[in-house]
């Protein structure tokens, strides 16, 4: 998975927040290419059918219509072609329940949306500067939630 940009999918029901995040990258003038789908079914489309390049990292929001993100976590996880491909859980949710189920079903980083623009950026700019951190061993549950 070597590229000059990294390539972000973002998979989040919510119209509002795909646009702050999209935003969020665009200020942060990395080296990020962006694409969006809108639920659980577009997200699994998109991987296999390879309407673009794989993703480095999705952001994977858990409560979506259709197939929701834990589905989604489980059946990418369950498909070896994706197992370079990190999984950062963006998630309105802080229950303890999602956070160690996520855990354990392979994601490798667990986010909850910041409801502040400025802590998005922060947030963000952690995330895709250490991409590879949360996709290589040791994995621990201490630091698989992303604090600020």
């Amino acid at each position: 998975m070597t590229s000059e940009f990294l390539n972000i999918l973002l998979a989040d029901d919510d119209e509002s927040d795909r646009l702050l995040f999209k935003e969020a990258l665009e200020e942060l003038k990395t080296k990020t290419v962006i694409h969006t789908v809108n639920n659980g079914i577009q997200l699994i489309n998109y991987l296999m059918n390879k309407e673009g390049p794989t993703p480095h990292i999705i952001f994977l929001d858990l409560n979506m219509p259709r197939k929701n993100g834990i589905e989604c976590l489980k059946e990418i996880r369950g498909n070896r072609a994706f197992k370079e491909v990190s999984i950062a859980i963006y998630s309105t949710s802080a229950s303890e329940d999602d956070i160690k189920y996520t855990f354990f079903n392979g994601a490798n980083v667990y986010i909850k949306k910041p409801s502040d623009f400025n802590a998005l950026k922060q947030i963000l700019f952690k995330v895709i500067s250490s991409v590879s951190f949360y996709r290589d061993p040791p994995y621990s549950i201490d630091n698989f939630i992303l604090r600020l």
